[in-house]
């Protein structure tokens, strides 16, 4: 086992294309740490300079304490887990997994018994004389995982192995993986796209755009405390609900106005994003979560915004709401804000104008009497209420 250290690290390709930049980034010997971000992000090309499998342009990268740039991914002593399982399909389930083993002209003994111990862990000692073909997806997961393990290697690296998987598959691979990574207390870096994966996965989540690292922390506080704008539209199921807005100050207390609509600034608020309060009639990114939000028969304690319905999602245990207000959406980038979704002149009744821009998660109850088109009024919570700055995207802390 070993920590992997990313040290300002770039990598550019020969066509000018910066992938990543500038990374620096510790994973502790041990940790199940989640590289997690949009397509073209550069978490793959960050797994695979872990790997060998691509140079590093700048910067030093170190596995173990010991600064790899220049060896070859043999040399590693790193175990890769690709997103098509790339299994050998003429060879038995237990043949793919004692392959590496064999590379390596292990002993036929210890590579019988490593091959039985990764197949009790992976629930695939029944498979072991069947061929991949013969065998479900997760099953062929499973079998790749198990020829990773036993190689017993410093460093897991795994690149969206779930997303070839049924959703319901999906649930049972992530928990089956995490307790894996528990048990073996391998130090593991994990690439996916899926926010909910990461959140639901990794000891720290790192959250990447651009080729830039926007923030690493724990799940929970990237969802409380995102570092940026990015971070806080990308985080969270559903997104968070980003409105561009103004402040004000009246009579000693400060407000937001939402197209026409006021909301009051709660002192919960103003402690958390103190830079609000020398900010009187100064444009800013508001951002609510949609469980911040409720219908205001359910919350008579809590001001309200008038929204029009527009779509309900029900899905059992909640059902997701969609509201337009008279308020510009905010989509996020890599450095802040790239621009307002700004409705055209003349397009009224167009599908820019009457996009949703309010998500709000009800109770399935809650959701029963609403009507589509209806104006609704839909209590907020101010406390749980987050503040950027309209230009750079950064908080307003």
């Amino acid at each position: 086992m070993a920590d992997v250290l990313f040290d300002e690290v770039d990598k550019v390709y020969d066509n000018g294309v910066r992938a990543v930049q500038d990374l620096s980034l510790e994973i502790h010997d041990g940790e199940f740490l989640v590289l997690v971000g949009p397509s073209g992000c550069g978490k793959t090309t960050a797994l695979r300079m872990v790997a060998g499998l691509e140079e590093i342009s700048d910067g030093t990268l170190s596995i173990g304490g010991r600064v790899v740039n220049d060896l070859s991914p043999k040399e590693r002593d790193i175990a890769m887990v690709f997103q098509n399982y790339a299994l050998y399909p003429h060879l038995s389930v237990f043949d793919n997994i004692a392959f590496g083993l064999r590379l390596r002209k292990t002993e036929k003994k210890v590579i019988a018994e490593r091959v039985a111990w990764a197949a009790r862990m992976l629930d695939l000692t029944p498979y072991l004389d069947r061929r991949p073909k013969q065998l479900s997806g997760g099953q062929r997961q499973r079998v790749a995982m198990g020829r990773a393990i036993v190689r017993q290697p410093q460093v897991f690296l795994m690149d969206e192995p779930l997303s070839n998987l049924d959703a319901k598959l999906r649930v049972q691979m992530r928990a089956d993986i995490a307790r894996l990574q528990r048990d073996l207390a391998t130090t593991t870096v994990y690439v996916t796209h899926d926010q909910v994966e990461a959140m639901t996965m990794g000891d720290r989540v790192a959250v990447m755009s651009q080729g830039v690292l926007q923030q690493v922390d724990v799940p929970q506080r990237l969802y409380d405390v995102p570092a940026n704008l990015f971070v806080a539209g990308f985080i969270g199921t559903p997104p968070m609900n980003l409105l561009e807005g103004t402040v004000y100050t009246d009579n000693g207390g400060m407000t937001l106005d939402l197209g026409g609509q006021r909301l009051p600034v709660a002192d919960a608020a103003l402690t958390r994003y103190p830079q609000l309060r020398g900010a009187h009639g100064r444009g800013v990114v508001a951002g609510v979560r949609a469980g911040d939000l409720h219908r205001a028969a359910a919350r008579p304690d809590l001001p309200t915004l008038t929204a029009r319905l527009k779509l309900v999602e029900a899905l059992g245990q909640e059902s997701i709401a969609y509201f337009k207000i008279d308020a510009h959406v905010v989509t996020s980038g890599a450095d802040g804000i790239e621009e307002a979704v700004e409705e055209e002149a003349g397009s009224e009744g167009g599908v820019t104008a009457d996009r949703p821009n309010l998500v709000v998660s009800l109770e399935p109850h809650e959701a029963d009497p609403l009507r589509l088109e209806d104006e609704i009024p839909v209590a907020v919570n101010v406390s749980g209420m987050h503040f950027f700055d309209a230009d750079s995207g950064e908080p307003l802390r």
